[in-house]
């Protein structure tokens, strides 16, 4: 349950799971909530980030001490609702000031019913979850809080993101179409896992129709609409759950069509590729991750959101039963595996956004190289 705080200086407490505690004001709406707390490194883009569904069930803290200064705007958001379970923020804007702001985004947390903390020291929280790993936690604000001891047990009871199946909750029930900007060439077939509002739209940029399905869709399903290649998005939770998503992307490549995986894709890639996965300590998530693509050298700054990765090796080509597989890209800060592609058949995936609504775009190419996955298919 939650209620409005505007105008008012309720009292708020975060508590970690290992105990730690924070206190603070109430931010956006009062009651109380519970998510895996993790820290975004990004300094804008906070619309963005809170309707990324990739953030479902996750408590983001902002490690830029200011948010809210440009308001909330209707143009922005990557999906139809915020998903953060919650938000933790130091200094939120008093006044927002941009030409396009609509209203706060203090008032946007209360409407969407999204309860967070405002006052608190990020850094300090964000270096403990550095150290000790992402963990759960929860936010309690109102007048009437329970005692902390209270608080605790309630947090330790509170679901793990280990072993979380997410992706059929923020997904589309109902499949849709992204018509092509100009004149269509090629049809996608773009499974939703949790899927962006802008990467369609970098794809439809690109003259491509796209068929955004469900993501309990089956290989039938894909292969309906005649696809000249097929996409697997980003999307939440632990990639060990998503049996179902591993077994179409196997079916295309047993046919090889050209495909493309982002973010949860990528680790669905690795999977349908005998890859395991494994959980970070407290992942990557902002827009300024250096990683370098090992096909060019070239180092690109990027948008990332991801508390899990493949376990592949960096050095050798891997046999798989698809042909040959090799590591594209890797995160320069922790040598974590950023991408994979094989050798023999026309496949690929990132662990990070090309699409990067708010920035950078230097991944952005990575479109073009799926376009040209279906040229030289179609030749």
């Amino acid at each position: 349950m939650t209620t409005s705080t505007r105008g008012t200086r309720v009292p708020a407490v975060l508590v970690l799971e290992d105990g730690r505690t924070f206190r603070g004001r109430a931010y956006g709406a009062v009651g109380v909530t519970f998510g895996e707390a993790v820290f975004s490194t990004g300094m804008t883009g906070y619309q963005e980030t809170l309707t990324d569904p990739s953030y479902h069930r996750q408590v983001v803290v902002m490690t830029a001490p200011h948010v809210g200064n440009t308001g909330v705007n209707d143009e922005d958001p990557e999906s139809s609702r915020i998903w953060v379970s919650g938000y933790v923020v130091r200094d939120p804007a008093r006044v927002p000031s941009n030409w396009r702001a609509k209203r706060t985004l203090d008032e946007e947390l209360r409407h969407q019913g999204v309860v967070g903390i405002s006052g608190v020291d990020t850094r300090a929280l964000t270096r403990h979850l550095r150290e000790r790993g992402a963990m759960r936690v929860g936010i309690f604000s109102g007048n009437a809080l329970p005692d902390e001891g209270t608080m605790l047990a309630e947090v330790r009871q509170s679901p793990e993101m280990q072993g979380a199946d997410l992706s059929a909750e923020v997904a589309t029930k109902e499949a849709y179409v992204v018509p092509a900007i100009g004149e269509k060439k090629f049809t996608v077939a773009a499974v939703d896992l949790g899927i962006k509002g802008m990467t369609p739209h970098r794809m439809a940029e690109r003259g491509i129709e796209v068929h955004v399905l469900p993501a309990t869709a089956t290989a039938d399903d894909v292969y309906a609409v005649g696809p000249d290649g097929v996409f697997f998005s980003n999307g939440p939770g632990d990639p060990a759950t998503a049996d179902g998503p591993v077994a179409v992307m196997q079916a295309v490549l047993e046919r090889g069509t050209p495909l493309f995986g982002i973010c949860f894709g990528n680790q669905i890639l690795g999977r349908a590729l005998g890859f395991g996965t494994y959980k970070l300590k407290y992942g990557h998530r902002g827009i300024n991750q250096p990683v370098q693509d090992r096909t060019t050298g070239k180092v690109e700054v990027t948008a990332h959101n991801h508390g899990f990765a493949v376990d592949a090796p960096l050095d050798s080509v891997s046999e798989t039963p698809y042909g040959r597989a090799e590591v594209s890209h890797v995160c320069l800060n922790d040598n974590v595996v950023e991408g994979l592609r094989l050798l023999d058949r026309p496949a690929f995936s990132v662990q990070y956004h090309p699409e990067a609504a708010a920035g950078p775009h230097d991944a952005a190419y990575l479109f073009d190289r799926f376009v040209s996955l279906m040229e030289g298919q179609r030749a």
